[in-house]
């Protein structure tokens, strides 16, 4: 891929409205190929979901493992069908359950709760290729719902059409 010098056209709070932003001029058969969304300022979230006990160890332990051998099952090349999945689920949810207690025990309480961890940028760019960032701005700025050109971009807002600073952005 050819590394193109690209500027911010528009800064959104979310992945799903700058995805939602470049929908219209994917319509209008722009070359979106040229446009990139890039989550800016990224953290690693980790939400805790509740306290994971001695008790709680060999059901989590069981699914981990029932959705490691279902998977398996599924993917068992040599028979199809749902027997070899449903074998799979069956032996996976046993050995999950078995080792699940052991290795919260090996752990000595060091982390007795159970958390979902996930990416969240803080804002989310929509940058295109220079030679056609003027298009971009103009398609982006008719679009239905369109945030017309105010320089905010704690809405979704568009950003002024200058380069973005730095190295080009791929």
């Amino acid at each position: 891929m050819n590394e193109q010098a690209r500027r911010t056209i528009a800064s959104y709070t979310t992945c799903q409205e700058a995805a939602r932003a470049v929908d219209h001029p994917s319509d209008q058969g722009f070359p979106v190929e040229r446009v990139a969304i890039i989550g800016q300022d990224v953290r690693l979230v980790e939400q805790v979901t509740g306290h994971m006990g001695q008790a709680g160890a060999a059901p989590h332990g069981a699914a981990s493992g029932a959705l490691i051998g279902w998977t398996f099952g599924l993917l068992d090349p040599v028979v199809s069908g749902l027997r070899p999945a449903l074998y799979g689920l069956a032996f996976g949810a046993l050995v999950g359950a078995l080792l699940g207690m052991p290795v919260y025990a090996a752990q000595h309480g060091r982390r007795n709760f159970a958390s979902v961890s996930f990416i969240r940028p803080s804002r989310n760019d929509v940058v295109a290729d220079d030679a056609i960032a003027e298009e971009a701005v103009q398609l982006l700025t008719e679009r239905p719902g369109g945030t017309g050109t105010s320089t905010s971009t704690s809405s979704g807002a568009w950003k002024s059409s200058r380069p973005q600073g730095g190295p080009a952005v791929t």
